[in-house]
């Protein structure tokens, strides 16, 4: 190009510098994860595992029809007596176990060597091993673990490790930028980038964890990871994607880092994780239930059923609410409420807004901790629990069946036994629990009563009816 006077100079100048202001601007929007990686990186580890595979009995391994294969039944049966005769003779009719390995990624939140990572990813292990940046290997120790969040807190033995930082998954938006680092198919330490996609996704039974979504690329071996912010903070830990492939789509769920804070709290206090239970049954609200209701849109969680001595049942929670608001959080689908009744201190009187008849009304509701699952679900199926000082057993109402089959005017079933008391003391399945030290059992509530009385460690007479037959049993209580 020809100058040809100083004010087209001055046009070219300004021309030359605007056309390098431009790309500074571009590159300045994409962010450099360069420093963030390199800062947070000794913090990740690789985590294999071994585990042991069940053997499954010979008689239901089929051997296949090859019907288009000379001589099929001499074939048939030669495989047959190849499998039987590989059985080890304490397996007798089994086929052998074998081992079989996995692969995940954790992060070190303490220099004394503890160790987050999820809960799948050391799902019985018989041996974990932790891999550091610098190539060290050290046996970890579990030293708990929660399956409905998906967290497990291991322990290597070593000192001044490094550790990363811990954020807050509350702060994070809609499009912001996040990065992991983690071993995705092995690859040792391998970061990836996205955005935040959405956040307080709900998973099918997935009842307890707001999951963050992103669009971060996760793969087999990424589990138990770190997701970070653009401050080298984590917020979250990696734990699934949606595949219909089995590898990455687009997306990725991370379970937020306050939560597991909270299990890990947990586990070192107490040793195990106590969750806040309510005790409904709640579904969705629709457009057309909302209109039902009164509601100028559809939002809260409906109550389709309130199980038994259930703190929700002590609260006057009825079926037909629709709990609105939770200590003055607004639920805007039912998915929303488990998570936050779950983290609430057990034992804390919780304000609980509901709708009812078109109009709102607050109960207060006690938060009591979370029964085990079976426990649950014998409530689900309208049977009665109790297994109050280890007592171990699901018990319901006598049917008018029951009560011509056994013999007992009164008392309890017995429809399920697990570890505790009434197992060592020789309960079984389908015995009526009539008395206790003569006392007479007619409800759950009054059998409550009977053991609380009892002393431990010193046997109690329990008559039970069994086949129609009145048994003694002594039962003793453990102290728990």
């Amino acid at each position: 190009m020809r100058i040809r006077s100083y004010a087209e100079l001055i046009q070219a100048v300004l021309l030359l510098l605007a056309t390098f202001a431009v790309f500074p601007l571009h590159a300045e929007g994409l962010p450099d994860f360069t420093n963030l990686v390199e800062a947070n990186s000794a913090a990740v580890v690789n985590i294999s595992t071994t585990r042991k595979i069940k053997s499954h009995p010979t008689q239901e391994f089929t051997i296949p029809d090859m019907p288009d294969m000379p001589n099929n039944e001499q074939f048939r049966e030669f495989l047959r007596k190849f499998f039987e005769g590989h059985n080890l003779e304490k397996n007798a009719g089994e086929l052998p176990g074998f081992d079989a390995s996995s692969l995940g990624s954790g992060f070190i939140i303490t220099k004394d060597g503890y160790v987050v990572t999820n809960y799948h990813v050391i799902k019985d292990a018989k041996e974990i091993i932790v891999r550091l940046i610098d190539r060290r290997e050290f046996i970890a120790e579990i030293i708990g673990s929660d399956k409905s969040s998906d967290i497990a807190l291991l322990k290597i033995d070593a000192s001044d490790l490094p550790v990363v930082k811990t954020g807050s998954s509350k702060n994070l938006k809609q499009g912001e930028w996040v990065f992991a680092i983690g071993s995705p198919f092995d690859f040792d330490h391998s970061v990836t980038a996205g955005i935040v996609s959405a956040l307080g996704r709900s998973l099918p039974g997935e009842n307890y964890v707001p999951f963050i979504q992103t669009d971060v690329a996760i793969n087999p071996g990424n589990s138990g990871g770190p997701l970070f912010n653009m401050d080298g903070e984590v917020v979250g830990i990696n734990s699934q994607i949606y595949s219909r492939t089995g590898g990455f789509m687009g997306l990725s769920f991370s379970i937020p880092v306050e939560l597991m804070l909270n299990v890990v709290e947990q586990i070192k206090s107490k040793g195990h994780v106590s969750r806040g239970w309510l005790g409904v049954i709640i579904q969705e609200v629709t457009r057309e239930l909302a209109e039902s209701f009164g509601l100028p849109k559809a939002s809260g969680a409906l109550v389709a059923q309130v199980l038994p001595d259930s703190p929700a049942l002590k609260a006057g929670v009825e079926v037909g609410d629709v709990i609105l608001e939770f200590n003055g959080e607004r639920i805007t689908r039912s998915s929303v409420l488990p998570p936050i009744v779950g983290v609430t201190p057990i034992g804390e009187a919780s304000k609980l807004m509901v709708l009812r008849d078109g109009k709102e009304k607050e109960l207060t509701v006690t938060i009591e901790e979370l029964p085990a699952e079976d426990v649950i679900a014998a409530q689900k199926k309208g049977e009665q629990q109790f297994s109050g000082k280890q007592l171990g057993m699901i018990l319901e109402p006598l049917t008018d069946e029951v009560i011509e089959k056994s013999g007992a005017k009164s008392g309890l079933l017995v429809k399920k036994i697990g570890e505790g008391a009434a197992k060592k003391a020789g309960i079984k399945v389908g015995d009526v629990l009539v008395t206790i030290n003569n006392k007479k059992i007619t409800d759950i509530k009054s059998l409550e009563n009977i053991i609380a009385e009892l002393p431990e460690n010193r046997p109690a007479a329990i008559l039970v009816h069994r086949n129609g037959s009145p048994v003694f049993l002594a039962l003793k209580l453990e102290k728990e």
